[in-house]
């Protein structure tokens, strides 16, 4: 990972989406940082000319794009390596597919595959995320571990079950040994290099926890002023068994209001089948919706009706939720979102679609809102904490550098080449803090 605490400045063309439904952008734009953050913003031959008492060292490359780095609110560690596996639905495929990738995630193989993961992050462009490990104590510290290392910013929990756990402890130990475990280790990461790694108190769902422990992992949030990350309203045969589960409760939502786990540090994950009155609760409690749209394509589990959620004011990032979501491209998840509401629009011709800037508003902006990180990240804006990535526009064009010229792109054009045919082999560099925390390598010479 490479620092420099001397001012740089990235030339490129300059987008972000700081209000939800339209783009800034700078064509010919450049990002002076230093000390971590965006020192300055504007045009290149201004700021190049610009006396300073301190020279910039200038990244001048052709063609590329400056984006915000991008923002996952929902991810699994453990259950990368099982992406694309199974075919059923989201109980069933967590039996047979997830629990026994999870119930492994502990010793070698969790000190093995968390850096790899995280580094996946990073090439992906993404610079923040919130992440759920196994429920093993150490699949949680060694995820800290290379998330430190790392330099990727990131929110991450020990998963917490009682009902139906995958673990090897005896029933009546589950419960007192992961708050035990989770306390731990939320004092030993939360707020750990400046804030730049945090704790989320993580019960799976309402489905894996006894009132009990969502109620625990409640007051343990509250004591510490940490995260809550949980499940909700995925799937229809989930909902059937949580109404089962807990029959006094008016609703799914209303068993996480009476423990206690809607705050505005919460992010709820998915949130596809809610009814009004569960909107509203969630609207009023200021928690945070993590909407995952290829996962809920994968698992089939439903189409979100986003309009809805945004017309109540909710707060509403995007989540890559592997290894039901296919990939940690976040570009793809755009997508995937654009699909879901055209899809939806086909049975329902008078909704709006949703559109490229819209999604990707959800991808920076709208996530660092849904974490309470609106003051720091997710837009291009002077005194903010420099998390960038630097995109190859010829990487995204038929033909490349052969094919039209860059000139007469549009910032909605960029865009839209970014969600259809963006990812990693379009990354050139990610920034979070001015640090270069990926550098895609420099291609091979052909003999």
């Amino acid at each position: 990972m490479q620092s420099d605490p001397s001012p740089f400045g990235i030339r490129g063309f300059l987008i972000d989406a700081p209000e939800y439904g339209s783009l800034r952008s700078r064509r010919d734009g450049a990002i002076i940082v230093e000390n971590g953050r965006v020192a300055e913003i504007g045009d290149y031959d201004d700021l190049r000319k610009r006396q300073r008492a301190a020279p910039v060292r200038w990244t001048d490359r052709e063609a590329v794009a400056v984006f915000p780095g991008l923002i996952d609110c929902h991810t699994h560690l453990p259950q990368y390596s099982a992406v694309a596996r199974g075919e059923s639905q989201l109980l069933p495929w967590l039996r047979e597919n997830i629990f026994p990738v999870e119930r492994e995630f502990t010793g070698p193989r969790a000190r093995e595959e968390a850096p790899l993961f995280f580094h996946e992050l990073a090439r992906n462009g993404t610079t923040t995320a919130m992440v759920y490990a196994a429920i093993y104590e150490d699949s949680c510290d060694v995820g800290f571990e290379a998330a430190e290392q790392s330099g990727l910013r990131v929110i991450l929990g020990k998963m917490m079950m009682d009902l139906g756990s995958y673990g090897q402890l005896q029933p009546k130990k589950i419960l007192s040994v992961s708050l035990i475990e989770s306390e731990r280790l939320c004092r030993k990461w939360h707020g750990a290099d400046n804030g730049r790694l945090e704790y989320a108190f993580s019960p799976r769902f309402a489905v894996t926890c006894s009132e009990k422990l969502m109620r625990s992992a409640a007051e343990l949030a509250q004591r510490f002023n940490a995260y809550l990350q949980t499940h909700l309203a995925e799937n229809q045969e989930e909902i059937e068994k949580v109404h089962n589960l807990h029959m006094s409760a008016r609703d799914y939502t209303d068993v996480y209001e009476k423990c206690g786990l809607l705050t505005p540090k919460t992010m709820l994950g998915h949130c596809i089948h809610l009814s009004a009155r569960e909107i509203d609760a969630i609207a009023a409690a200021q928690s945070s919706i993590a909407h995952c749209p290829t996962s809920n394509l994968f698992l089939g589990s439903g189409l979100l009706k986003l309009d809805q959620l945004l017309k109540a004011g909710l707060a509403i990032g995007l989540g890559s939720d592997v290894a039901a979501g296919p990939e940690l491209n976040m570009w793809q998840v755009m997508r995937g979102a654009l699909d879901v509401q055209k899809a939806r629009n086909m049975l329902e011709p008078n909704l709006q679609r949703l559109r490229p800037s819209e999604a990707f508003h959800l991808a920076t902006s709208g996530g660092a809102r849904a974490l309470g990180k609106s003051a720091i990240i997710g837009s291009l804006d002077v005194g903010k904490e420099a998390d960038l990535i630097v995109v190859d526009l010829a990487a995204l064009l038929p033909y490349g550098k052969q094919g039209r010229s860059f000139d007469d792109l549009t910032p909605e054009d960029i865009l839209a080449l970014c969600i259809y045919r963006g990812g990693p082999h379009a990354n050139l560099e990610t920034y979070v803090r001015g640090k270069c925390v990926y550098c895609a390598p420099e291609p091979t010479a052909r003999a």
